[in-house]
């Protein structure tokens, strides 16, 4: 007999664990089914990883320029990869043991396997012991995400072409990396290994680094790539990596070459949808292997659910969180829609950078009049205090409403103060009233603040503009 539930989750990632607790705080009988370690690629390969990384190459920086905050340093300053993987493990372990911990206190049952549909409500989970399990559910939710896309071209070896995976536990900082591809993945790499010491070379096939964000943006992590020594091949292909002695070379369509001692490959991910039987509950998919969902997060199947990833609406791990909470909600018939208004676009570079809504030219290109507000970090006195006065806050709203488009920051912190923006767009806010709202000082979101009044020339920081 098969153990039956209510929901069973198929993935315990961002997305299929917080489903899961969400659905036992919501009264079901919930399980979830994980081949590997609870969090998925998001905490054990992923964000968490690259961001304790991050943390230790920021540290490094602030410890070098000591000196200009009064600090005077005796001796040489360096990097243990070792200690630095160590205590990555060691947050990711504590984070991973946390869900578990959770998942008792909710009573989640956890099923450690690899779940595959007998039809449109049976899973059999096989265990590494080779035990299989048959579950029944009343209703089923996908959330197997998503894995770095192999192509062709780039065939991975682990050791000289690698993806992001093979970073997250490296034995030394390769003393040259050519990164192909330049959005968030690339540059995250690009700058944590420039700062340290790698010699950092990036090939995009589009015109700009950081390519889906604001113009100005991209601009400015161009020059700051620039100045960090990193050479960039904008506009360009890669026809095809070639393994060699000591190291690879990208060639380019070009017809340049580029040689380094590994090549980072970092152009897009694929979707999970395969080896999971997924023929036998009959869910369509799109035309790039993901699986169909409407604004429920429900599949052309009633009563079969897909999130995250592996839904193809946003490959980010905390929209596949919130993607299913609204997938439990309908699962358990609460008739709930997703909304996707305000959701924040958060890049862990040097500098970071938050985005939320319309670029200048997506809010042009769909007919807005608009106005543009600016504010310079350089001018602020947090931002002085605290030795980073790099980028500053853009602000797009249309010019007959007053309505926030959209928001972009590059600098220190910007994907903390991303969200100040975000809420504001999800809520309607005009311009006019983030500029009003009080803000404390001296804090970074006064940038915000003044960007909001720049909007209608009426920042007192910053310079009359001349007629």
């Amino acid at each position: 007999m098969p153990d039956k539930f209510d929901i069973a989750i198929l993935g315990g990632g961002p997305g299929g664990y917080v489903g899961a607790i969400r659905a036992a705080q919501l009264g079901a009988k919930v399980c979830c089914i994980e081949e590997d370690k609870l969090g998925g690629i998001c905490l054990n390969w992923g964000c968490i990883p690259t961001k304790t990384f991050i943390a230790t190459a920021h540290l490094y920086k602030k410890i070098k320029d000591a000196g200009e905050f009064g600090i005077r340093l005796t001796g040489p300053v360096s990097i243990d990869i070792e200690a630095m993987v160590n205590r990555k493990n060691k947050i990711v372990g504590e984070l991973v043991g946390g869900i578990g911990m959770l998942f008792k206190s909710y009573g989640v049952t956890l099923y450690n396997g690899f779940g595959t549909f007998d039809d449109a409500s049976h899973i059999s989970v096989e265990k590494a012991d080779g035990g299989v399990v048959q579950i029944e559910a009343d209703k089923i939710i996908i959330a197997t995400g998503s894995r770095p896309m192999i192509m062709k071209a780039f065939p991975f070896n682990g050791s000289t072409i690698i993806s992001s995976d093979e970073m997250i536990n490296p034995k030394s900082i390769p003393q040259s990396i050519t990164i192909i591809g330049g959005g968030v993945i690339g540059c995250e790499f690009a700058c944590l290994l420039s700062e340290f010491g790698a010699k950092v070379t990036i090939v995009e096939m589009l015109p700009h680094l950081l390519p889906m964000e604001d113009i100005d943006t991209s601009k400015t992590m161009e020059r700051e790539m620039k100045k960090r020594g990193a050479e960039l091949f904008l506009g360009e292909k890669v026809a095809s990596v070639s393994d060699g002695t000591g190291g690879a070379t990208c060639n380019l369509e070009s017809g340049k070459t580029v040689t380094s001692e590994k090549v980072l490959v970092s152009v897009g991910r694929s979707f999970n949808t395969e080896d999971i039987n997924l023929e036998a509950v009959g869910c369509e998919l799109n035309k790039n292997g993901s699986i169909q969902v409407n604004d429920r997060m429900e599949t052309t199947v009633p009563g079969v659910y897909a999130i995250g990833d592996c839904a193809g609406k946003y490959l980010l791990a905390y929209t596949a969180s919130y993607e299913g909470t609204v997938a439990v909600a309908n699962a358990l018939g609460r008739v709930t829609k997703a909304d996707y208004s305000g959701v924040p676009n958060a890049i862990f570079t040097d500098p970071e950078v938050g985005s939320v809504g319309l670029t200048q030219q997506e809010a042009e290109e769909l007919g807005h009049e608009l106005r543009v507000g600016n504010y310079a970090f350089r001018t602020l006195g947090k931002s002085k205090a605290e030795g980073d006065i790099l980028g500053g806050v853009k602000i797009i709203a249309d010019k007959k409403t007053d309505k926030i488009l959209g928001a972009h920051i590059i600098g220190a912190h910007a994907t903390d103060l991303v969200h100040e923006a975000a809420l504001a767009i999800r809520q309607g806010m005009t311009a006019a009233a983030l500029g009003n709202m009080i803000h404390a000082h001296p804090v970074l979101s006064e940038a915000i603040m003044e960007a909001a009044h720049d909007v209608h020339g009426m920042s007192v920081h910053v310079p009359k503009k001349k007629a």
